[in-house]
């Protein structure tokens, strides 16, 4: 482990790695092996035993993953990572430990699509029951809580709605009810948000996304807060085979070590769009939680530290308007996902969240008119040029 007191940009760029000792490379080696060779029958007996430490297959771990996994555990402050083939596999994993027949879970309503539909459609079918809430109301999430609840699942900021649910509340109602809380710290990253510090027992990503950060790799990442749920969590991935590729661990590991720098440059930028939005007569609402508008600037102010680069807006005139303005845009990419060096564009009633039902989306407050925005590390002169000559054309 490095030293806890040094600063989150220090640690993404040396956390998780020692130089290699045969020939003393800086960077990690991509161990791109399936399998790993034994001294001798009881070498190979001892690590199935788990009294060897040494690895044995790549699905059930490899250096170059492992280089990740503390790198990410120690930014986040948590105990252990394991690294995923991406971060809905990361999410299905954590389900699987802790859900089954009989058993309840509340989460978030406007959270990842795919996060909730999987509970919806799959998790159903084998009797786990659920309830989505508007996490960010703690009276809602407390009359969810049945006999049965085992899991509290949050994402905050809350996707695409860009809503807070407060952490240290949920947590401490999770304390009194015996659940699991897990965070969904995508939006926020380590940077921004220390979720492990406000009480959650497990954090996960989508590295795929700030993590990563270059549109070039999909993967996830479980966190976790003991050794216990370390334990629990590794043996249902082992089996379940939802491993990182060891390349694929490698190129997020390389982009893990720019974070900061890209975080800090995209919520700049973030920053100066939605003040800007705030003011073009085309657009009908904003939220950002940079804004003091935001309708929880005061939780935000004081679980983060920062306000990120992801926003939500309305564009007078709906989704006809909405549309216009997402196609009129040049620099700005119709895309989904977030959290690259690029800035995306894209309605989420159509695209990322198509698969929640119509009612679900508008409980959620996922409206048809609702546009996302990822902001990049671009030059902010011509990002603004862009996004207002889009809007312009409105007018």
């Amino acid at each position: 482990m490095k030293d806890k007191k040094q600063g989150p940009n220090t640690m993404s760029v040396h956390a998780g790695y020692h130089t290699e000792p045969l020939f003393g490379a800086i960077s990690c080696p991509i161990y791109q092996t399936s399998t790993f060779v034994f001294d001798s029958v009881a070498q190979g007996a001892a690590r199935f035993a788990g009294e060897d430490k040494g690895y044995i297959y790549t699905r059930m771990g490899n250096p170059t993953t492992a280089a990740l996994e503390q790198a990410v555990a120690e930014l986040e402050g948590g105990h252990a990572g394991l690294a995923t083939s991406s971060g809905m596999a990361a999410i299905v994993n954590i389900f699987f430990t802790y859900l089954g027949a009989g058993m309840h879970m509340v989460g978030t309503s406007a959270v990842y699509g795919p996060s909730r539909v999987v509970v919806e459609r799959d998790f159903s079918r084998f009797g786990v029951e659920y309830d989505f809430v508007d996490t960010s109301d703690m009276d809602a999430v407390k009359k969810a809580l049945k006999p049965n609840t085992k899991v509290l699942f949050i994402e905050t900021p809350a996707n695409p709605t860009i809503k807070i649910t407060d952490i240290r509340a949920c947590a401490e109602v999770a304390e009194e009810n015996g659940l699991l809380l897990v965070v969904d710290n995508t939006f926020a990253t380590p940077i921004l948000q220390k979720p492990f510090e406000l009480g959650a027992h497990v954090v996960v990503h989508s590295m795929t996304k700030f993590i990563n950060g270059h549109a070039d790799v999909v993967a996830g990442m479980i966190v976790t807060s003991t050794e216990e749920q370390t334990k629990k969590l590794r043996g249902v991935l082992n089996y379940h085979g939802g491993c990182i590729d060891p390349h694929q661990a490698w190129l997020v590991n390389r982009g893990l070590k720019t974070l900061g720098l890209r975080v800090e440059r995209s919520s700049e930028n973030a920053q100066a769009i939605a003040e800007m939005l705030s003011s073009h007569p085309a657009v009908e609402w904003v939220r950002y939680p940079g804004l003091k508008d935001h309708p929880q600037h005061d939780l935000v102010e004081k679980q983060m530290s920062g306000a990120g680069a992801l926003m939500a807006f309305g564009i007078k005139g709906g989704l006809e308007a909405g549309r216009t303005v997402m196609e009129k845009v040049k620099m700005a990419s119709l895309a989904v996902s977030l959290g690259g060096i690029e800035t995306l564009i894209q309605h989420p009633a159509s695209m990322t969240h198509a698969g929640m039902s119509t009612e679900a989306r508008k409980d959620a407050g996922i409206t048809d008119g609702l546009v996302r925005l990822s902001v990049g590390i671009e030059d902010l002169a011509d990002l603004k040029a862009d996004i207002k000559g889009a809007l312009d054309v409105l007018l």
